[in-house]
Parts: structure tokens; C-alpha cells; sequence
């Protein structure tokens, strides 16, 4: 049995329950079991992947008690989040015999905000929740908590969270309580409160998996790569086949540019969950990096395989594969990978930025300039087009060519957002580094620094220790120099 992180389905009593569901199922006996714990079961499998596992135990808990609550919830949820069929969840919620119970309140409140209907939900749920004695309230609370967090409304969490007594210790030390709200910290953005809070529940519960991987993921979109690998280290010292450590991880060790070590993890991963597009384009990116182009190509038509156009990785997998065949010195397999995403009416101008990139490492100077004038001329976002032109030049060495748009770039940016052009900056100082430009690179680098640490990262960032911020990095060069 997988050790989940989770304390119901690691404990003994869930243990017990699902031996005894296996040792029936297995020996092809009647299973004698109620549906909140036939949805228990079903809820375990599809945690653990085993999704066909998971669909029999559902099947099962709706055929004893037709009608039920829990095991229509868990098909309401189906329908919400992977069929995307609101009309099917009204539907199955109108069988629930019980229509005063938690379930049908809050499954009509999740419909509700699928359908983007938010303050309707939230209206139905205040009514229900004025009605409830005061020693139901906190479980209420933390219900219609977890729905918002669901759907990634974490002002919605707070306003919930908030309404328990802050000076009642059960509401103040409650784990529920203290797990949403770093929930919502993070998807506000708010990594430090996020990460003081989960570091509070780790102190508590040092051997939580859980909390370890929450960590990890808090760090990680916080930048802080070498604090969320170490966090996942944890988790898959606690779990030593742990999807979500391995793959935590893996992100970590790519963002540091530590290829190799990222690819291991990719990897372990992908062992547990093979057909998973994201892990494939990571590992595709790995060895890409690593000049192991006809593995990446082979990584990256799995992802392309099972991808779609509705995926949000779709575009990605397609651009990754492109680059790959590019470095390959097949430039004619690459176009063709960007001909099938454009017969997938895929965004042209992405397509055509890509085709005229491809053309440049070709060496077909006068077609990418026609795929790029393309491109720009159809692009709703011109500035960040013709940034983007700019800086495919420079990757394919045409620096030179790359500092001279610059030039013209900020000049014509400059004058036109009276000084307040934040773009370009770090990149122009990337040209003039290569150029040995000393005193430009210096002063673009200042600038660089002072409006846009995200792109410094990005451009400059491999020059400078991994520890330093971005906002830093011109104070980190100068000392440098100074000191010499």
C-alpha cells in the first residue's frame, strides 16, 4: 500500500477497510460496505493513479445506495473538473435523495461557480451557514474554504478563514484552518506567510509528506530552486517513491540549469506516471540542453502523441520539438512541426516567430526576415514581438545585428512611453558584454536592474551566483570591479 502523506489513508483503520474491500474483490465476493466508504476506497485509487481501480469502487458505491450523497459528489466532481459538464453535474445532483445535506449544499455551490456565477454561490452559502449552531460552523467554514481553493479564488478562502473566532484556540491552532490559509497565501502570491505557515505545520509534523511537498511547491514559485529541492528531498526521504518529490525536485534542478541531475528525476518520474506531457517536454528540455538531440526527439514525440490542442503544454511541446529537429540539423522536420500546429489553427504569430528562428539557424537570412515581418505586422503585441525577433537574432548569434535593433528598439520605446520602457534593457546589456562594450553593458545593466529584474534574470542571469537577486546584480559587478 502507498504511503500517501494523507493521515486517513496512511492509518490503520483505512488499511484495514481497503484489505478487506481487495481480499473481496480479489476472491470475486459480494463487498458488504457502505458508500461513504466505498467513495473512501475509490477517493484512494484515484490519489494513488489507479484510475480504473478508482471508477469500480465509485460503480460499486452507486449501484448498493442509488441516491447517495458521497458517491454522486465524486461523480459531480468528475464532471466539474474533467468533463467540464456543468449541465451533467445539475443533473446528477437532482438524484441526491437528501437535499438538506452537506454534500448537495456544497456541490450546488461548486456548480454555481463553474458557471462563474461566484457571489450566487457565495450568497447560498451564507444562508446555509446563518442557519448552523455555532459547534458546526468551523467545519462549514473550512468546507466552503476548500471549495474556493478549489477554484483558485484565494480572496474568497481568506474572507471564509477569517470568519472563525481568531481567539479561540481551536479555530487559532487548528491544522484545517492553518493549511487553507497557506493555500491561499500562496496562490496570492504571498510565498513568505505562505512558507511561515507551512514551516509551522512541519514543526508539528515533521514525517507529513504533505506538508514537505507544499513547502517545496511554495519555494519554488517563490525562485528559491536550491530550498525546494531540498524541501522535495525530505518528502521523498519520508516516501521514497514519491511522484510529487520526484518531480518537484526535477523542476528545481532544471531552473538551476543542472540538466543532468534533472533528467534522473524526470525520469523516476516518468516511471510512475509515463504518459504525464509535462514531465516529457521537461525531459525533452534536459536533453535538448544536454545535446542528446535524437533522444529529445524521440522524448518529445511521446509528449507530442498524447498532447492536445487544448492542453496548456501544447504549444510547448510543439515548439520544443521544433528546436529539437532545428539543433539537429533538420530544419525541414522542424517546419513541418510547425505545419501541423498551424493545420491545428494554432496562434500564427507564435508560428511564425518560431518558423523565422528555425530559419536563422539555418542560416536563411532572408526568409526569417520575411517569417519575422510577418509575425510583427500581424501581432497585437508588437513591442513584445519584435523583443522577441531581437532576441532570437542574439541566440543565433547575430549579435551585432541584435545590439543595432536594440538601439532602435529603445529609442523609438523610450520617446514613445516617455521614459517609463521597462524592456530590453537586460538584453542590450547581454549584447554588449558580448561585444566587450564595457561601459555600456554597465549602464544598460544598471537600468536593467532597476526596472525589470525579471528579464535580467533571464537574459544575464548565468553570469552572475546563483544566490545573488536579480535587483543586484549591477551591485555585485561593480564591487567586483572596484575590488580590482
Amino acid at each position: 500500500m502507498t504511503n500517501t502523506g494523507d493521515k486517513y489513508f496512511d492509518s490503520e483503520a483505512f488499511h484495514k477497510l481497503l484489505d478487506s474491500y481487495e481480499t473481496s474483490i480479489n476472491a470475486g465476493e459480494p463487498v458488504f460496505m457502505d458508500a461513504d466508504d466505498l467513495v473512501d476506497i475509490a477517493d484512494y485509487y484515484q490519489y494513488t493513479g489507479e484510475k480504473d481501480k478508482a471508477e469500480e469502487a465509485i460503480s460499486l458505491a452507486l449501484s448498493l445506495s442509488p441516491g447517495s450523497s458521497s458517491p454522486l459528489t465524486y461523480r459531480i466532481h468528475e464532471a466539474l473538473f474533467q468533463q467540464n459538464d456543468p449541465q451533467k453535474a445539475w443533473e446528477l445532483l437532482e438524484q441526491m435523495i437528501d437535499k438538506e445535506s452537506p454534500d448537495y449544499i456544497f456541490d450546488r455551490a461548486e456548480i454555481l461557480i463553474s458557471e462563474g456565477n461566484i457571489e450566487e454561490a457565495e450568497e447560498y452559502l451564507e444562508e446555509n451557514f446563518r442557519d448552523l449552531p455555532s459547534d458546526e460552523q468551523q467545519d462549514f467554514i473550512v468546507d466552503a474554504a476548500n471549495i474556493f481553493m478549489d477554484w483558485r479564488l484565494p480572496e474568497k478562502v481568506i474572507q471564509w478563514v477569517t470568519r472563525g473566532n481568531p481567539n479561540d484556540p481551536n479555530v487559532k491552532n487548528s491544522t484545517e484552518f492553518k493549511e487553507i490559509l497557506a493555500k491561499a497565501f500562496v496562490e496570492m502570491g504571498k510565498y513568505e506567510d505562505g512558507k511561515r505557515i507551512f514551516n509551522e505545520l512541519i514543526d508539528k509534523d515533521p514525517f507529513s509528506k504533505k506538508y514537505w511537498n507544499a513547502l517545496a511547491s511554495a519555494q519554488f514559485m517563490n525562485e528559491d530552486y536550491s530550498g525546494a529541492i531540498q524541501s522535495s528531498e525530505y518528502a521523498i526521504a519520508l516516501e521514497p517513491e514519491d511522484p510529487e518529490g520526484f518531480i518537484t525536485k526535477a523542476n528545481g534542478l532544471l531552473r538551476l540549469n543542472n540538466f543532468e541531475e534533472a533528467l534522473k528525476y524526470y525520469q523516476r518520474y516518468l516511471e510512475l506516471e509515463p504518459d504525464d506531457e509535462f514531465a516529457l517536454l521537461h525531459e525533452g528540455t534536459c536533453l535538448i540542453n544536454m545535446l542528446k538531440l535524437q533522444e529529445a526527439i524521440e522524448v518529445l514525440k511521446k509528449a507530442q502523441a498524447i498532447t492536445t490542442k487544448d492542453s496548456s503544454y501544447f504549444w510547448d511541446i510543439y515548439q520544443e520539438l521544433a528546436f529539437a529537429y532545428a539543433e539537429n540539423k533538420e530544419p525541414d522536420k522542424a517546419l513541418e512541426v510547425l505545419d501541423q500546429a498551424e493545420a491545428m489553427e494554432y496562434d500564427l504569430v507564435q508560428i511564425l516567430l518560431i518558423r523565422g528562428h528555425i530559419f536563422l539557424t539555418a542560416e536563411k537570412l532572408d526568409e526569417a526576415k520575411e517569417a519575422f515581418g510577418k509575425a510583427i505586422r500581424m501581432s497585437d503585441s508588437r513591442k513584445q514581438t519584435m523583443l522577441r525577433v531581437i532576441v532570437s537574432f542574439h541566440d543565433n548569434r547575430y549579435v551585432e545585428g541584435a545590439y543595432a535593433f536594440l538601439q532602435r528598439f529603445l529609442t523609438h520605446y523610450d520617446e514613445e512611453e516617455e521614459g517609463k520602457n521597462t524592456e530590453g534593457y537586460a538584453y542590450m546589456a547581454l549584447c554588449c558584454y558580448e561585444l566587450k562594450k564595457n561601459e555600456e553593458f554597465l549602464s544598460y545593466l544598471k537600468k536593467a536592474c532597476e526596472v525589470n529584474p525579471m528579464e535580467c534574470r533571464i537574459a544575464v542571469g548565468n553570469l552572475f551566483p546563483e544566490d545573488i537577486k536579480p535587483e543586484n546584480y549591477y551591485h555585485y559587478i561593480k564591487d567586483k570591479l572596484d575590488r580590482e
